[in-house]
């Protein structure tokens, strides 16, 4: 295990035993993949992977709907990145993912089925603790989870956003590259929404 993972480990060990500060003030923490979650087993032998917790400020909605809440209110700066980046990796022969809120508005989370597409990503996987969303393309794949389970200390529910990608080739490493500093800024932007009310 690398420092940096032993690291995050016990950050995660901490904030499940003993709560903390960053979740008690509702900020992204940075953790682990639950062990008990179907993205854990994808992060052994992955190319990058990271997670980030935060106490949910709805509580009622699945993994599922509370994706949907989030994105659906995509600031208009990290759409503006998607397309950014669609622009660029067109020239690479590399797919246009379109933009985290182009979700279809009249459909409901009960309705998706794994295979759907929901905004950039295909749902993979879906149950009442998790749901696994992804999407491939010949440089890599990338795989989402949006995981919850009940705080031990309050009544609080906790989402765990985790993010596994593996690399097929070159192009592949030299795409993470930027992309990696993206990803954090974006996703700790994204997990922030799930902790603020509607």
């Amino acid at each position: 295990m690398k420092p940096r993972d032993a690291g995050k480990l016990k950050r995660w060990a901490a904030s499940s035993t003993r709560g903390d500060s960053r979740l008690m003030k509702n900020q992204p923490i940075e953790t682990e993949a639950p062990v008990d979650s179907m993205i854990h087993k994808l992060v052994q032998g992955s190319y990058f992977h990271d997670a980030w917790s935060i106490n949910a400020a709805e509580p009622s909605l699945d993994p599922l709907s509370q994706f949907l809440r989030v994105a659906k209110a995509t600031p208009a700066w990290i759409d503006s990145a998607m397309k950014l980046r669609n622009r660029l990796v067109s020239l690479l022969g590399l797919k246009n993912l379109g933009g985290l809120s182009e979700i279809d508005s009249s459909k409901v989370a009960t309705e998706y089925k794994p295979g759907d597409r929901v905004g950039i990503f295909t749902l993979i996987a879906k149950s009442e603790t998790e749901i696994l969303l992804g999407d491939s393309d010949k440089h890599l794949d990338v795989v989402v989870s949006l995981h919850h389970r009940q705080s031990r200390q309050s009544s609080q529910k906790i989402v765990t956003v985790t993010t596994v990608v593996k690399v097929h080739n070159w192009l592949g490493r030299i795409y993470m590259t930027p992309v990696r500093p993206a990803h954090r800024v974006i996703v700790q932007a994204m997990v922030r929404a799930i902790g603020n009310a509607a």
